[in-house]
């Protein structure tokens, strides 16, 4: 629902073009298993990505031993491949295939926030936001997210993907997104998504995750304080269908989207800053993604003991000057 995935690898960029014009047509069963077959041979080759992956789970859920985090890995790689399989085929489903593999709670503050103009949701790497955003655009109001331009005519066929779902993109181009951001939520009612789990540049936000010291992205908790505007938080995670529901949503997997509400004042009435808002958002999300940590998508760095901070403030330096 928000940035897009950094694909450098080449011919990515025409492996994803091609991915997204065909696979759609190919029978659901088909792609699921091949989806979990790649799943599973990354995840035994032990790749850079699954060993990322699995430090990261180790954090977000210490509680696990060292058989219950293998276990979990491979349901994460499993649900991460499962995501790109079901992007590739999301333009081929139905109106009614798309509800059936959706569920969402909270959805009543989420309305009523609507009424007074745009909303904000701070995202992570989790479930299917793309197949959320395609939900919310017909369920609630039109979506306003980020896309990073990406290379190679990549980035017109994710503009092209995103607009046929309701999604409009504004493209990543420094702090010109952000005055678009704020100009357009306060022009027309939106949903206002953006993944912001990780972020390295120079205006991250350094939060507690989980009791371990992360970056993540302001964007949230500054446009709902730019636009005075409510922030949700918003967890998604896969769950199994069964019966009717899996017969009209032709799978057996779907998503529950949780609506988490963040106060963006204090007990006070006061506004909240940046900084507490978005750690206030961070907790609320990872406490809800901990019990679901097989989805949580994220294989590379995030965390600050991960990082090469010599590195990473040469880099920051580099974008401040």
């Amino acid at each position: 629902m928000s940035r897009a995935r950094r694909f450098r690898a080449p011919g990515t960029t025409q492996l994803f073009a091609f991915a997204w014009r065909n696979v759609r047509h190919l029978p659901d069963g088909l792609v699921r298993a091949l989806a979990a077959l790649a799943a599973d041979v990354t995840w035994l080759s032990r790749t850079d990505g699954v060993r990322r992956l699995e430090a990261n789970l180790a954090r977000l859920r210490p509680d696990l031993d060292a058989r219950a985090l293998r276990r979990t890995s491979r349901a994460g790689m499993r649900s991460y491949l499962r995501y790109y399989a079901e992007v590739f085929q999301l333009p081929g489903w139905s109106e009614a295939r798309v509800d059936a593999r959706v569920r969402a709670t909270g959805l009543d503050e989420v309305r009523t926030a609507l009424e007074d103009g745009s909303v904000v949701l701070a995202l992570g790497h989790a479930g299917n936001w793309d197949l959320a955003g395609a939900w919310a655009a017909r369920h609630l109001t039109p979506v306003l997210t980020v896309a990073e331009k990406l290379p190679d005519g990549l980035y017109e066929e994710f503009v092209s993907f995103r607009n046929a779902l309701g999604i409009e993109i504004v493209p990543l181009e420094g702090g010109a997104t952000f005055r678009r951001l704020v100009r357009r939520s306060g022009a027309q009612t939106f949903l206002v998504p953006l993944l912001a789990d990780r972020d390295l540049t120079a205006h991250g936000i350094e939060v507690d995750l989980r009791g371990h010291p992360a970056r993540v992205a302001a964007g949230p908790a500054a446009l709902a304080l730019a636009r005075s505007r409510p922030l949700f938080a918003v967890a998604i995670h896969y769950e199994r269908l069964t019966g009717a529901r899996r017969r009209a949503a032709g799978s057996p997997w779907g998503i529950v989207l949780n609506f988490l509400p963040v106060a963006t004042t204090d007990d006070g009435g006061a506004r909240l800053d940046v900084r507490t808002l978005t750690q206030a958002w961070v907790t609320a999300y990872f406490d809800a993604i901990a019990a679901f940590p097989q989805d949580w998508h994220m294989l590379q760095r995030v965390f600050l003991a991960d990082l090469d901070l010599e590195r990473l403030a040469r880099a920051q330096d580099r974008e401040r000057g």
